[in-house]
């Protein structure tokens, strides 16, 4: 089977400079997927809550660490 997809690399959690991320970046720091992400958001049921930054969704770098222990 010949996989077409580009991998995306992402910031080490530790390393992460940057406030917020979007969904596929917390996702990947979670081993979730995004669509599990999105649903935590739309349920208002996850353990963490994204900010609405124009119609799109930004994780805070600071909630993932502390709900990873980081």
């Amino acid at each position: 089977m010949n996989d077409n997809k580009v991998k995306k690399s992402y910031t080490p959690l530790a390393q992460e400079s940057r406030m917020m991320v979007d969904t596929a970046c917390a996702a990947w720091h979670l081993c979730r997927s995004p669509q599990t992400l999105r649903g935590w958001a739309s349920k208002g049921n996850g353990p963490l809550k994204p900010i609405d930054l124009h119609g799109r969704l930004v994780w805070r770098v600071d909630d993932i660490r502390r709900l990873l222990g980081a």
